[in-house]
This record gives structure tokens, sequence and C-alpha cells, in this order.
């Protein structure tokens, strides 16, 4: 059972972000970090240099000592410069999506933030932090980046990492942008409501199940054809094409990236079906379509997806596996999936 302190302080807790999120409102990009919106607190290095000082000032006015004097009042005039730097450093800040990666259940979906800063002087030491009970995690998981902060009139990257818990939307609900520069005297910081989410694309099943292969095409998609009989010439490399496919000899002559081109062999292409998996549930399902779109994809392999209610012609390439494992992820046994 939870103590009293604990309790209070989770109450605590929940009403101030409800109240910062009642007071700022849901954020659209780019976010732009107002004054008025940047809190500060004495760190615990701050509240020891607070009690210093009170103590230095009682030694002081008891022994009459101007120099100590003096020096408690330039101790605590840098504390002030220290507080109105450290507010300042966020003050103006602007944060940018620039991609929202996706990824498997099991492992991190990302989001990638630019930091621009449009001020003539460096924002130094900033640090993105996600609140772990915020947003439902597992304890134990690291979700922060901390960057060298962004340089005068340029930008910085910081990534932030989400687990994907179930397959589905991931939302990035809230995050933290915060700073202890210059002294770490004081931590000031601004929370970040945001409007962005990615997907969570099912785990994949074991390689117990062999990919179920449908008809062959004998030249019909030359470019991605698995056989290298009759090899007939190049082409500049494109996105998702197989790595397989490049022409290593060339790029290290110089010659620039290319990818092999095959006719006249046997392109063997898949249509993985749900209804042909009847003894497994739908999860278990979800995860043997998606380790046969893998395997597929990586093998350069043209392949389509039929599930209830979503049917996706045969194709191949990166966004092509994708727009399948995000039906997969989005898949709902009521009604039909989205991709």
């Amino acid at each position: 059972m939870p103590s009293p302190v604990r309790v209070l302080r989770n109450r605590l807790r929940t009403g101030t972000r409800t109240w910062i999120l009642r007071r700022q409102g849901r954020d659209v990009d780019p976010v732009v970090l107002r004054r008025n919106r940047i809190y500060i607190l004495p760190t615990r290095m701050g509240v020891a240099y607070a009690a210093m000082l009170f103590a230095m000032l009682l030694g002081g006015m008891n022994y009459n000592n101007n120099l100590g004097l003096a020096l408690t009042f330039l101790l605590a005039g840098l504390g002030l410069v220290a507080m109105h730097h450290c507010h300042g450093t966020l003050a103006g800040l602007r944060l940018r999506l620039a991609a929202a990666e996706p990824g498997f259940v099991g492992d991190m979906v990302r989001f990638r933030w630019l930091l621009e800063n449009d001020a003539g002087v460096p924002r130094p030491s900033l640090l993105l932090e996600i609140d772990e009970a915020f947003q439902g995690q597992a304890r134990g998981i690291t979700t922060r980046a901390a960057t060298d902060g962004a340089p005068a009139r340029g930008s910085a990257e910081a990534t932030l990492f989400l687990p994907a818990m179930r397959r589905g939307r991931v939302a990035l609900d809230r995050f933290v942008v915060s700073t202890s520069h210059p002294l770490g005297l004081f931590r000031a910081w601004a929370v970040v409501h945001p409007m962005h989410s990615t997907i969570a694309w099912p785990a994949p099943a074991g390689r117990d199940r062999p990919l179920p292969v449908v008809a062959t095409d004998t030249g019909g998609a030359q470019s991605q054809a698995v056989g290298d009989e009759d090899f007939a010439g190049l082409r500049p490399f494109q996105q998702g094409d197989s790595l397989r496919r490049v022409a290593w000899k060339n790029y290290a002559r110089g010659q620039g990236l290319h990818t092999k081109q095959y006719a006249g062999t046997d392109v063997v292409s898949h249509v993985f079906d749900w209804n042909s998996l009847p003894d497994l549930g739908t999860e278990e399902r979800l995860a043997q379509l998606c380790r046969w779109v893998v395997d597929a994809h990586e093998r350069g392999e043209a392949f389509g997806l039929r599930l209830p209610g979503t049917e996706i012609e045969t194709n191949v390439g990166i966004a092509h596996r994708d727009r399948c494992l995000n039906a997969l992820a989005l898949f709902d046994t009521d009604g039909p999936s989205h991709a």
C-alpha cells in the first residue's frame, strides 16, 4: 500500500499536469517557447547555495564584517544573473517535428525534433524528456534526449524514444524541455503537449512458416527479379532497392550507386492472405503476416496483402512495405483497417 506522502505527491503531480494543460492547451507545430510558459525553480545545488548565502549574511551581520557582507551580496547577485540566463536559455526557442518514425512492438518508436534558435547567442545544455508515468510506460526505460544545445542562429536535433507496448497508434502526449545552464543553480523547463503520433507495427512471428508462393513472372519485373541468368544493365539506385542488387564494384570505382537489372528471370510473387491462417488467433495472424511482409521485402520479392475489408495490390519497395505494415498495425476486427 503506497504511503500517504507518495499518494499526496502523485495527486499534486497530476493536478499540476492538468492545470498546465488547461492553461496552455494543445500545441501546434512549430512550438515557440514564450516566456509566460517557462517555469523555473532552484535545484538542490541552488537550495544549498541559498542556504550558504543566508549563513554568510548572518555571520556578516553578527560580526559586523563589511567584507563578508559585500561578498554575500556579490554571490547573491551572481545567483540572480544565473537565474535570468537560465530562463532566457529557453525563451524564444522553437521546436519543430522533423519525423515520427514507426517501429515494431517491443521496440521503440522515434520522434525527431529540430531545436531552432533565431537568437544571436547559443542555447547550451538542452534536455528533452518524456514523463514515463504520464505516458503510461514501463519503468526503467530511458526516454530522454540530451543535446549540447542549439548554436546561435542555427538548429540542433534531438530524438525522443517511446516504447511500443502494443500495436496501433502511439501518441506523444507530453514532454518537457529543460535546462540548468549556466551554473546548475536553477532548472528552467517548459511543457509541450504536441498532437503527433506514429504507428507501432506488430512484432513479427518466428520463421516457422515459409512464405506462400502464389505465382511467378518470367520477365515482367526485371529490376526486382530474384534470378540472375541474363544481365540486362544498370540503372540509378532508388530508395527501396535490395542491397544485394547494388553494383558495388562500380561504386568502388567511383561510378556512383547503381542497381543491377536482369531480364528473362523468374520473379516470385506472394499474396499474404488473412484467410490462409485459420488456425491462428487475431494477433497471431497479424504477427505471421508481418513476418512474411518483412521477409519478402528483405528478399526483394513482390508481395500483396489481403485483410478483411482491405486488399493491397502486389508491389515492391519501402513505401509498399510500410503501407502493408500500417494496415496490419491498424487492423481492427470490428471494421476494416486503414493503411
